[in-house]
C-alpha cells in the first residue's frame, strides 16, 4: 500500500469515526421535482433548481441550438479564443436583468468568489465577514492575505466597531455577505448592514447565490427583496441553482468588469463556459422575467412546508426563504430520518459538520415552485413519521397556524 493510501486511510478512518463520512448518491433522469435517487423513485427536496427551469423546454432547446451552431466548448480561456459572442450577450442582459452597467460570467460561485475577493483587498486591507458566510468567501478571504474581521451573524454593533477602525487607520474595507444563507434559509439585516458600510466608506459585495431569481420584485435576489440593491458594489449570482443552467457572474460597474478581466485569476486562468450553458442561462433569465408566477409560487410552497412543520412543533427558525432546515442535532439521528424519508419516496438531504457547526446536524429541505399543495402536504407527513421514529425528543406541542415573521409570497416582495 502506497503512502497516498495510507493517508487517506487514516484521513477518512477519522473522518467516519466522528461520523461525517459523505458518498454521493446516484441521481437519474431531467433535474425535476421526481428523480430516481439511488434507483428509487423519489420526489426531490433537495436541490437548488427552484424554479424548475433546468428541463424546461426553452432552455433545453437554447443548449441543443447552441451546441449544433457554436459546438459544445468555447474552446480556450475568455482572454484567448474563448470569448464568444454568446458570452458578450450573456453578459450584457445579466447585467439589464440586475440593473448594473456591466456584468462578468465566472464558471461557479466559487470561482467568482476566490477571484474577486483577491482583486479588491490584500495585505494591509481588512475584510469584514459574517459568521455564517459560504465557504467560498471564506477561501477567497484567506487567498486575499488582507487581515479577516470575522463578526457574529448580522452583529451591527461590531460591524460599525470593525469599519470605524479599520476606515480610521487608512484601511481599504470590504464586507462580504451572504444575501440568503445557504443552510439557514434567511437573509441578513441588509438595509442596517449596507449602511453601516456605506457610512465608513467600505466596499460591499452580496453573494446572492440563492436569492438570485428567487426573491424581489423583478428576481434580482435579498437586495431587492430588502429595497437596497442600489447599495450594493458587487453582485455576485448563480446561473446552476434558480436559472437552471450553469456558472455564476458578478454584476457591478463597467470599471468593476475591467478590473476582473485584468486581476482575477479564477477568471484569467480557467476555460470559458461552453455554449450550450451560456444561451441556457440567457433563456433561463428571459423566463425569469417573463414568468414571476414560478417565484411567487415557489415561496408559496415553502411558506406552506413551514407552516405545516410548524403545526407539528417542528421548528424551522430562522427560516424566510426556499430553504428549510429542521436542525436535529445528533449526526446519526439526523442520517436516520434521511433516510427513512428516502425509503418513502422523498429525498431531503442531511447535513453535517463541517457544512454546519457541530451539534447542529439538519434535514435541509428545498422545495420547488413546480411542487404541488399535495406533494408539500405528503413530505409533511413524512418527515414527522420519520422523526417520530428516529428523533421523537424534537416534537413538541405547537398550535396549529402560520409561523410568526413567516415570509408574505408576493411578486413584489
Amino acid at each position: 500500500m502506497s503512502l497516498l493510501d495510507d493517508v487517506a486511510r487514516e484521513t477518512l478512518d477519522a473522518i467516519r469515526t466522528r461520523g461525517t463520512h459523505r458518498r454521493m448518491r446516484v441521481l437519474a433522469g431531467q433535474q425535476s421535482t421526481r428523480m430516481l435517487v439511488d434507483g428509487r423513485d423519489c420526489l426531490l427536496f433537495a436541490g437548488s433548481n427552484y424554479l424548475d427551469l433546468a428541463s424546461h423546454p426553452e432552455v433545453v432547446e437554447a443548449a441543443r441550438e447552441a451546441a449544433a451552431t457554436h459546438g459544445c466548448a468555447a474552446g480556450g480561456s475568455r482572454l484567448i479564443t474563448g470569448n464568444l459572442d454568446l458570452h458578450e450577450a450573456l453578459e450584457a442582459e445579466l447585467a439589464g436583468f440586475i440593473g448594473t452597467e456591466a456584468a462578468l460570467a465566472f464558471g461557479t460561485g466559487y470561482m467568482a468568489n476566490v477571484g474577486v475577493i483577491p482583486a479588491l483587498v490584500g495585505p494591509g486591507d481588512v475584510i469584514v465577514s459574517d459568521r455564517l458566510n459560504h465557504a467560498s468567501i471564506i477561501d477567497g478571504a484567506r487567498l486575499s492575505r488582507a487581515r479577516v474581521e470575522v463578526i457574529a451573524h448580522g452583529d451591527i454593533a461590531a460591524l460599525e466597531r470593525v469599519c470605524g477602525d479599520a476606515r480610521g487607520e487608512g484601511k481599504r474595507v470590504l464586507l462580504a455577505l451572504d444575501g440568503v444563507y445557504s443552510m439557514d434559509g434567511h437573509m441578513p439585516p441588509l438595509r442596517e448592514m449596507l449602511g453601516v458600510a456605506k457610512r465608513f466608506d467600505c466596499m460591499t459585495l452580496l453573494d446572492d447565490a440563492h436569492g438570485t431569481g428567487t426573491l424581489g420584485r423583478n428576481g434580482r435576489g435579498s437586495g431587492e427583496h430588502q429595497g437596497v440593491l442600489d447599495q450594493v458594489d458587487i453582485y455576485m449570482g448563480t446561473l446552476g441553482k434558480a436559472l437552471g443552467a450553469f456558472g455564476a457572474f458578478v454584476a457591478g460597474s463597467a470599471r468593476m468588469r475591467e478590473l476582473f478581466v485584468n486581476t482575477a485569476r479564477s477568471f484569467i486562468f480557467s476555460c470559458a463556459l461552453s455554449p450550450p450553458q451560456v444561451a441556457a442561462a440567457r433563456a433561463a433569465v428571459e423566463l425569469v422575467r417573463r414568468e414571476p408566477g414560478r417565484r411567487v409560487a415557489l415561496q408559496l410552497r415553502a411558506k406552506r412546508l413551514r407552516d405545516g412543520l410548524a403545526a407539528h412543533g417542528i421548528d424551522t427558525a430562522p427560516s424566510q426563504t426556499q430553504i428549510v432546515p429542521v436542525v436535529i442535532g445528533d449526526n446519526a439521528a439526523t442520517m436516520a430520518v434521511c433516510e427513512a424519508l428516502l425509503e418513502d419516496g422523498f429525498y431531503a438531504q442531511g447535513i453535517r459538520f463541517p457544512s454546519v457547526p457541530e451539534g447542529t446536524a439538519r434535514l435541509r429541505i428545498t422545495p420547488m415552485s413546480s411542487h404541488t399543495d399535495d406533494e408539500i402536504d405528503a413530505l409533511v407527513a413524512a418527515v414527522v413519521s420519520a422523526i417520530e421514529r428516529h428523533a421523537p425528543d424534537l416534537l413538541e406541542p405547537h398550535a396549529p397556524g402560520a409561523r410568526e415573521g413567516s415570509f408574505a409570497a408576493t411578486a413584489g416582495a
